[in-house]
């Protein structure tokens, strides 16, 4: 599979159409230079986390952005996302695969190169490291030394950083072998939306091997 780019993850907002309206800012900016879209919710009931899901995976479908779901395969089921995304306690790997077939299958590694090869074994189609740098978002998350791309590079699966990315610092990511990047506060907390995700798509063009 290919997936290289941004890769946007929602925050926790309780309103619906309040992130929808904040993900069409960000299509509407990002045309081809978002990779994927995956809705993170942690603090919504279960009600709210299908409507915005929702709402989410249909307009995600209509611009062509692959649609992840973070967590819960069910819930990635009942809208008929593109993928799922798992962490250390999201159940067994290989499980959500034969739950899942033909979909895209991410999982969590934090640190550890280990991971990301059981991972891959059981069936993953991308993995992630972070926390590259410190964030917001988990500010006591376990950090991910960026010397882990290059280890995982023989891995075959496409690489995903996620952690305290800005326009800043991804520069350093992408130079050590990250194949998109994962961004919440930094893309959704911006003043324009629609501009940061640009300034993101930039650095990918500047990269070597860039077709853009």
């Amino acid at each position: 599979m290919m997936l290289r780019g941004l890769y946007a993850i929602t925050p926790d907002e309780a309103d619906a159409a309040e992130l929808e309206a904040a993900v069409t800012r960000l299509f509407a900016a990002a045309a081809g230079g978002c990779a994927a879209l995956q809705y993170r919710n942690k603090s919504a009931d279960a009600a709210v986390r299908l409507e915005q899901a929702q709402r989410l995976a249909n307009l995600a479908r209509r611009h062509r952005v692959p649609f992840i779901v973070n967590d819960d395969v069910r819930l990635a089921i009942a809208v008929e996302a593109d993928g799922v995304h798992l962490g250390r306690d999201d159940g067994d790997v290989a499980a959500a695969r034969a739950a899942f077939p033909g979909k895209l299958l991410g999982v969590s590694c934090y640190d550890s190169i280990a991971s990301a090869r059981i991972a891959v074994a059981a069936g993953a189609d991308y993995v992630a490291f972070g926390s590259v740098f410190p964030s917001a978002t988990k500010p006591g998350a376990v950090r991910a030394p960026l010397r882990l791309f290059a280890e995982a590079r023989p891995l075959g699966v496409p690489l995903v950083a996620i952690g305290g990315i800005t326009p800043q610092n991804a520069a350093a990511v992408l130079d050590a072998g990250a194949d998109a990047l994962a961004v919440i506060s930094a893309l959704f907390d911006a003043p324009d939306i629609g501009a940061r995700a640009d300034e993101f798509a930039r650095l990918f063009a500047t990269q070597p091997g860039a077709t853009v």
